[in-house]
């Protein structure tokens, strides 16, 4: 793929974006504002790709997948763990509309950084909050939550600080497993779903990998 709308279709076309909403967000903010220098010819490809401090930006393919999952709509309220390249937020940006909200955390100062720069460049920048730190355990302060997404792998999630902020109907998606094999878990109301297999690097901090 060379272009934005081509890897949108590309993702409907492979069954990976299924709704009309998530395609509209997918449209609306291109893949190659969140990499890093020089990689930019790459951004169109369905792949992860390094984007420096041993993270990466997912491959579209899995971050719609999860998207579709969360079921996000207008006016939500939404915490990312890991903001890495600020792809997924200005993503949940568009989801969750000028009058909801985005609380995004990241442990890296420089990747915040770069997130926030990304971001802006996007357009995307009204309705996001980035918070510099350890956000492996979530967020009392502004919970409870509508949805939360955690972009790197978890030990575990069962019974975690992350299940208590969320609202009575509220969904988690998050990959959960070791350092070799994880697999997406939707929680919704009680329930734990696998999803989808996947390899994500590890969430680091007080709730997370050590």
């Amino acid at each position: 793929m060379t272009s934005n709308e081509g890897l949108v279709n590309h993702l409907v076309d492979s069954g990976w974006i299924k709704s009309e909403r998530v395609k509209e967000a997918f449209l609306a903010v291109d893949r190659a504002l969140f990499m890093p220098k020089g990689a930019e010819s790459s951004a169109y490809y369905d792949t992860p790709l390094p984007i420096g401090y041993g993270q990466t930006i997912s491959a579209p393919s899995v971050v719609a997948f999860m998207l579709e999952k969360l079921e996000i709509e207008r006016s939500m309220n939404v915490l990312e763990l890991g903001t890495g390249s600020g792809y997924n937020a200005a993503l949940l940006s568009h989801l969750a509309g000028p009058k909801g909200r985005v609380i995004s955390f990241d442990v890296v100062p420089e990747l915040a950084d770069f997130a926030q720069q990304n971001i802006e460049n996007s357009g995307k920048t009204s309705n996001i909050e980035f918070i510099i730190g350890d956000g492996s355990c979530g967020y009392d302060a502004e919970a409870p939550y509508d949805r939360i997404i955690v972009t790197a792998a978890m030990p575990a999630i069962e019974n975690h600080a992350l299940i208590k902020q969320l609202k009575p109907k509220g969904r988690l998606i998050a990959p959960v497993g070791n350092r070799l094999y994880q697999d997406l878990i939707l929680y919704s109301e009680g329930k734990y779903e696998k999803v989808l297999p996947v390899m994500f690097v590890p969430l680091i901090g007080k709730c997370g990998f050590h």
